[in-house]
């Protein structure tokens, strides 16, 4: 079967089902609502092409990698304390679905697809609305920190929850981008998992992905092999945060 198809899944209408997304590869609509999408499976390097280590992660500083597509930015985050596990989660239109936990010895490495499910506001070379609030840092959207912000609109998602929205316009979670830890403490994006809204940040932001990509066709060529990992400071010349 075509890795690209759809697989469906039987399982009961009443339950949801925890996925192991390394085990997958295409499409996944399970019965319950369990939604997940395979995408090359890609290792995360730092600027000189070494390997990120997960030991070598800066706690609660917002790295940025593109991933799946050439454009999409994805965040990058080495939580204070691990993560809760299977949170169950909604989609806009409903669709149930479990995020399993961040990865790494202390299950506090996470990542997700940097793209507001808002009003689609993200990360670019020129600036970024949407960032990471550290502990102890204080923001108007919400009263409470570590939180992932987007200050276009003050939507609030909680990265230790898969994403769950916390304050703010959004209706729907950060889709997660599902990371493998290898035994050498390597980090790999092999998916993601979430309501799929990518065709509507190609449609909405041609014009940025002309000026900075050189055009739709090589905006949305799916990263192969490495992703280049870096800081959001070095990714965006400009953090704007409220």
């Amino acid at each position: 079967m075509n890795r690209r198809n759809f697989l469906k899944v039987v399982a009961s209408s009443t339950a949801l089902v925890a996925v192991s997304p390394a085990l997958i590869r295409g499409n996944l609509y399970a019965a319950d609502g369990t939604l997940y999408r395979a995408y090359e499976k890609v290792q995360l390097v730092d600027a000189e092409g070494k390997p990120i280590k997960v030991s070598a992660l800066n706690k609660e500083v917002s790295y940025v990698f593109n991933y799946p597509h050439a454009s999409t930015p994805s965040i990058l985050l080495n939580l204070p304390n691990a993560t809760q596990k299977n949170v169950e989660l909604v989609s806009e239109s409903g669709e149930k679905y479990v995020w399993e936990s961040g990865v790494g010895a202390n299950r506090s490495v996470v990542a997700y697809v940097a793209i507001c499910t808002h009003q689609l506001t993200h990360p670019s070379p020129g600036d970024s609305f949407f960032s990471y609030v550290p502990n102890g840092q204080k923001t108007i959207a919400i009263d409470r920190s570590g939180v992932v912000l987007c200050a276009s609109h003050l939507s609030a998602f909680d990265p230790a929850a898969g994403g769950k929205v916390l304050g703010g316009p959004a209706t729907q979670p950060l889709n997660a981008v599902v990371l493998e830890h290898a035994a050498d403490d390597t980090l790999w994006a092999v998916g993601v998992l979430g309501s799929d809204r990518f065709q509507d940040y190609f449609k909405t932001f041609r014009p940025e992905l002309k000026e900075y990509y050189g055009g739709p066709a090589k905006a949305k060529q799916l990263v192969s092999i490495s992703a280049k990992t870096v800081k959001l400071t070095e990714y965006s010349k400009e953090v704007i945060q409220y």
